[in-house]
């Protein structure tokens, strides 16, 4: 029996109810944590060290604005999970036509495949600025170690690992900031004000474009079930759903913390001495000169965990989308999502062995999440909109609407990306 029916199995039979307390809803954080490491991944470093440098504290607006976008999309999701006990890959397998439903997750399995080489990149760049460790070797270790934890861990402890993970990151940044001189007062003002400073539109593409990623979407609505109970109570299903909002929520502001905080460095350091960041490595050598050593490794330390741990949420959710087309659960024990984790690891890995410049592969990479995005964010909407799929639980008129505005502001903001690029 699949890991995520075992526990419902447990605790659905009629009349169960989880025990009551003050603390109770602790139970249910960390879910949303493991959707924020795809909202604090290598590829956001970039675009927000690149904000940062350029236009100093002018964009921190896009990060206040995509974390909105972002909370509204994940939780429409999780709320799938919640009400139907199917995850977005299951639900589409079974509500769709088979014909519709194979090209939607199969064009799913190929963004996973781009996530995946992503994130084993920024974990192999992190290797290169701690170790000196070249890129491929690097990408083979990120690899092994994603696959051993994957492989040789449940659920819960790989939760507990990536909330581990989360806060050395955010730790990081919180001493980094502790070295440099902020501007609070203009922060907070940039935070809620729109700007748009003169050749930032790329920049601010990519970091509104990006924050939503497929992967993510079909991820959150299987390990929501994690914290399933009981779906024939009503009442439970509600409490469960205000539970599953707050836990998204503080997720979602710790994504933004850790974000704003990487355009916060990077303005009273590189925008301050006018110096231009383009890529990871770059950051890293030019805060040594004006940091210290230790700013440096603790960058790259925190740059390492976010590669590793978003690393193995891609490999969860291309495990989920696999297993799904077969309208079965993610367990790490079943053949079928072990077949999707391997699947994108190994194949984004085997890309970037083959590719003459991993970066090239990065940003092709991109261009593919750029154009399967659309197609899960508008398949998730109809879904969670559909009476026969979600019952009372249905989307109301206005958040339908709602989701439909925000799924074509990102489309169109990746598809302007994804243009830009070509």
């Amino acid at each position: 029996m699949k890991i995520f029916k075992t526990i419902k199995a447990k605790f659905t039979r009629e009349g169960h109810h989880p025990r009551q307390g003050g603390l109770e809803i602790f139970k249910y954080i960390g879910p949303g944590l493991l959707v924020t490491v795809g909202f604090i991944d290598p590829g956001n470093w970039a675009s927000n060290l690149a904000a940062g440098a350029d236009y100093g504290y002018a964009l921190l607006w896009m990060v206040t604005l995509s974390t909105i976008m972002l909370i509204v999309l994940q939780h429409n999701v999780a709320h799938l999970g919640i009400a139907t006990g199917l995850c977005l890959s299951e639900a589409t397998t079974a509500y769709l036509p088979a014909k519709a439903s194979k090209a939607i997750l199969g064009s799913a399995m190929l963004a996973s495949i781009s996530t995946s080489l992503a994130e084993i990149l920024g974990g192999a760049i992190a290797l290169q600025m701690l170790f000196g460790v070249p890129m491929r070797i690097g990408s083979l270790l990120v690899l092994t170690f994603v696959l051993i934890m994957l492989f040789t861990n449940s659920y819960r402890l790989i939760e507990k690992w990536i909330i581990a993970f989360v806060s050395i990151i955010g730790l990081s940044f919180i001493y980094e900031l502790s070295l440099v001189t902020i501007d609070w007062p203009a922060a907070a003002y940039a935070w809620v004000t729109p700007s748009f400073p003169e050749g930032s539109m790329v920049i601010i593409m990519s970091v509104l474009g990006a924050v939503v990623m497929p992967h993510n979407l079909f991820l959150h609505s299987e390990i929501i079930q994690s914290r399933q109970w009981n779906l024939s109570d009503e009442k439970m299903i509600k409490k469960q759903l205000r539970y599953e909002y707050v836990d998204t929520i503080l997720s979602m502001v710790i994504g933004w913390a850790i974000n704003s905080a990487m355009i916060l460095l990077a303005a009273a350091t590189f925008f301050v001495s006018k110096t231009p960041v383009t890529e990871l490595q770059q950051a890293d050598s030019l805060l040594r000169p004006l940091l210290g050593n230790n700013a440096t490794i603790i960058f790259a330390v925190a740059l390492l965990f976010a590669g590793i741990a978003s690393t193995i949420t891609s490999g969860m959710a291309a495990g989920s989308i696999f297993a799904g087309m077969f309208k079965e659960p993610y367990d790490i024990k079943d053949t079928h999502s072990r077949t999707g984790v391997v699947i994108s690891l190994i194949v984004a890995f085997v890309i970037i062995i083959a590719i003459s410049n991993p970066f090239k592969g990065l940003i092709y990479s991109q261009m593919a999440l750029s154009i399967q995005l659309p197609v899960t964010v508008f398949t998730q909407v109809y879904l969670t909109s559909s009476e026969k799929v979600m019952g009372k639980f249905r989307n109301s008129t206005y958040t339908k609407y709602l989701l439909y505005t925000i799924g074509v502001i990102v489309t169109v903001l990746n598809l302007m990306l994804l243009w830009s690029c070509l």
